[in-house]
């Protein structure tokens, strides 16, 4: 699903990003709800950022990936913590394109999330290259979401994987 956010582009550097886990729903832009096997689903767009939300009966996950306001935790390169029954797993990148190059990975981008069904993006008016855009899946037993946010004025692209999935327990 794609959509025009209704809203300033506020977050306006890479750099300004910050990770967390555990918070409350914050006001979102977009939503999207998926039913992922025995998951709950729930990808939302907040301004130039992402909060994912997962419910299973093993439990929740929060995920937040935006300019937070007070927040020390910048956004790490890998994170594996392991949250009741699951073990999460995250890693972020950044990329610097050229101007050719962003725009050419924008629209790609934007159009593998705009017509995949577990997909949602949401552009920024005023620059069709200022997006959020984020994927879910379910594999092999794990909830899996990849997250892009594009920041055209410094060419920089900030791809994130994440994946939650059943501790595995050792055989004795």
């Amino acid at each position: 699903m794609l959509t025009t956010l209704k809203t300033a582009y506020t977050d306006t550097r890479a750099s300004d990003l910050a990770w967390a886990l555990g918070r409350e729903p914050l006001p979102s832009l977009a939503v999207l709800d998926l039913e992922l096997a025995a998951a709950h689903v729930q990808l939302r767009l907040l301004g130039a950022s992402h909060q994912v939300l997962l419910e299973e009966e093993r439990g929740t996950c929060s995920e937040t990936v935006a300019c937070i306001p007070g927040s020390s935790t910048p956004l790490p390169l890998g994170v594996a913590k392991r949250i009741g029954d699951w073990e999460y797993e995250f890693a972020a990148h950044v990329e610097t394109l050229s101007h050719g190059s962003f725009a050419g990975r924008a629209q790609e981008l934007l159009a593998l999330v705009a017509e995949h069904p577990h997909g949602l993006a949401g552009t920024f008016p005023g620059s069709p290259h200022a997006f959020t855009a984020m994927l879910a899946q379910r594999e092999d037993g794990q909830v899996r979401w990849r997250t892009w946010h594009a920041y055209p004025q410094e060419g920089r692209l900030v791809a994130t994987r994440t994946r939650v999935g059943v501790r595995m327990t050792a055989a004795l």
